[in-house]
């Protein structure tokens, strides 16, 4: 009797519905940043005015910079904080700052063989290739481990808020997170997203913020 191909013997162990479960569990995109938050007397909100400013001068009066300003003003706006076009007249300074690094390299090996069957490369995607033969035909679990690298990348914003009248720092905030991307367009709404999770938080706790594809947020402590 021939003995079952490697794809049917995944079929009949996990079974075709769970093969499709785990395979769109793992693309399911989510959104991860780590938040820590800090607080002294920072007053509730009752109707007091703000202004965003850049914490990096080299930043004020960018349109990059106004864009990610205008998500900062929304979620203190929704806070129940009033914004105001000028600093002097503002009763809080929110002193906000975003940035991403130049990213650094991983290197991943699965410690099994690639199953050409789920290869990324296709039916000889299988890295290892010349090992992956064996008198005279290919076999797939010859090949070794798969390895692969990628690029990383550390994006992070920070947020820290002033008594206006008397420069006392009231508020200091980051959120930081690691991804394969290093588009800041993209990147800086969660990373607002996830520093105003609970916002203001309990001073001194670092937590992580999950962001779900459909926009609810998950938070644990690291």
């Amino acid at each position: 009797m021939t003995s079952p191909s490697p794809l049917m013997s995944r079929i009949r162990r996990f079974g075709l519905a769970g093969l499709l479960a785990v395979g769109l569990g793992a693309c399911a995109p989510t959104f991860q940043a780590d938040v820590s938050r800090f607080q002294a007397q920072l007053p509730a909100p009752q109707g007091q005015t703000f202004a965003v400013v850049a914490d990096d001068p080299a930043l004020a009066g960018g349109l990059e910079f106004a864009l990610y300003a205008d998500l900062v003003a929304a979620e203190m706006a929704e806070l129940g904080y009033n914004r105001v076009a000028s600093p002097e007249t503002a009763n809080l300074l929110v002193r906000f700052d975003y940035g991403v690094d130049n990213g650094r390299e991983r290197v991943r090996s699965s410690g099994i063989a690639a199953d050409p069957f789920f290869s990324p490369w296709g039916v000889y995607g299988a890295r290892g290739f010349r090992r992956s033969y064996a008198f005279g035909f290919y076999d797939p679990w010859l090949a070794g481990p798969e390895v692969r690298s990628y690029t990383v990348y550390t994006s992070d914003i920070d947020l820290k808020i002033d008594n206006a009248s008397t420069g006392q720092r009231l508020f200091e905030g980051q959120a930081q997170a690691v991804s394969s991307s290093n588009r800041l367009q993209a990147l800086v709404p969660n990373l607002v997203d996830a520093i105003f999770t609970d916002f203001p938080g309990n001073s001194g706790e670092t937590l992580r913020i999950t962001i779900r594809e459909d926009g609810k947020t998950v938070r644990a402590a690291n």
